[in-house]
């Protein structure tokens, strides 16, 4: 039982930090290589993609712009740029076509590279076709540029407080409302146990003062 609680926990800890990982904005610097728009056939991963545009695509099949680019140790790294409208994550984002021209005119090579910050949401994982939502660019001094992810500790240190304020609140309703009630049942329990001990003390006297007569 032991094992199944922790092993609860940590898969209910794995979730929440999974979700806020995909969920909070991130940041990498990178060069961009090249934009694209292609048509991709959606499956399974279809919950990692954007909704389809009103009247302009179906749910499984539709265009999707790209953007290419490479990060300061070689890797490639690929985005797609779609918009979030009003939906989850709540990113609001409406000008991807614009965002593809940004991309676009921020285009370098490996002889004269523009570094660039990638804002994004989301993960690439290769073997389903999964590719994080980018939301902005910017370009940057250099490949070593810091970026403080302020949005990211404004929110988490919002939740931190809302969870110590519910944590309070909590613990001041079972202090006023709980504990008494539990109180005032320990002592009706108290109170029919002593009744039975009394009641068993009068039986044993009663047997044994019957018992008594008969031997005589």
């Amino acid at each position: 039982m032991k094992y199944a609680k922790w092993t609860l926990l940590a898969l209910i800890a794995l979730t929440i930090f999974g979700f806020f990982h995909y969920t909070l904005p991130q940041h990498d610097i990178v060069r961009i290589v090249g934009t694209e728009n292609r048509r991709v056939d959606l499956g399974v991963n279809s919950i990692f993609y954007g909704s389809p545009d009103v009247g302009s695509a179906t749910a499984t099949n539709r265009d999707v712009s790209f953007i290419q680019t490479v990060l300061p140790d070689g890797k490639p790294m690929v985005y797609r740029n779609e918009d979030t409208g009003w939906g989850w994550p709540p990113y609001f984002k409406f000008d991807s076509s614009n965002l593809q021209t940004e991309a676009k005119a921020l285009e370098s090579t490996g002889e004269a590279p523009k570094w660039v910050s990638v804002t994004h949401y989301g993960w690439r994982v290769e073997w389903l076709s999964i590719f994080p939502n980018a939301v902005g660019v910017k370009v940057v001094s250099g490949p070593d540029a810091r970026i403080i992810p302020w949005v990211n500790i404004l929110i988490l240190t919002l939740i931190g407080a809302a969870l110590l304020y519910l944590r309070a609140m909590w613990r001041q309703f079972r202090e006023r409302s709980i504990d008494p009630m539990l109180e005032d049942v320990g002592e009706a329990w108290d109170g029919v146990e002593d009744r039975a001990d009394a009641a068993g003390a009068r039986a044993k006297g009663a047997w044994a003062r019957l018992r008594d007569r008969f031997r005589r």
